[in-house]
C-alpha cells in the first residue's frame, strides 16, 4: 500500500493522518472510559452464585452449612464473592499425570539428596 507523494500532496496528507490520529485517540480514551481498570470486589447474591457455580439454590445452602464455600453473611443475607468463587473453582483443578510424575521425581530426588549427605 506505498504511495508516492508528491510535494504538493504532502499538506492534504499530513492533515488527512492527524484527523485519523485524532480519532483513534478518540476511540482509545472512550474504550478507556468504558472499561475502568479499578473495579470493586463483585458480590454475588445466592441465586447469582448459584447461577455462576451452575448449582441448585439448595445446593449452595448445603454447601455453605459445611462451611466448603467462602462466603459472607450479613443479617439474613448470604454474600458471595465473584474472586472467591472462581478460587474455589480452581482449587478443585485435578493433576495430570506428567504433574504428578513430575512432583514425585523431584520429592525423590530431594530425598536421595539428603540420604546422600548423610554419608
Amino acid at each position: 500500500m506505498e504511495q508516492n507523494l508528491t510535494f504538493e500532496q504532502l499538506p492534504q496528507a499530513v492533515t488527512m493522518l492527524t484527523k485519523e490520529v485524532s480519532e483513534l485517540k478518540r476511540l482509545f480514551i472512550e474504550k478507556q472510559e468504558q472499561e475502568p481498570t479499578d473495579q470493586p470486589e463483585q458480590l454475588l447474591t445466592i441465586q447469582q452464585a448459584a447461577e455462576f457455580l451452575s448449582l441448585s439454590v439448595p445446593t449452595l445452602y448445603t454447601k455453605v452449612s459445611k462451611s466448603e464455600l467462602p462466603v459472607m453473611k450479613r443479617g439474613k443475607r448470604l454474600y458471595f464473592s465473584r474472586t472467591e468463587l472462581m478460587n474455589y473453582i480452581k482449587e478443585g483443578r485435578k493433576k495430570s499425570n506428567a504433574e504428578i510424575e513430575a512432583e514425585a521425581d523431584a520429592y525423590l530426588s530431594d530425598k536421595k539428596k539428603g540420604l546422600n549427605n548423610g554419608k
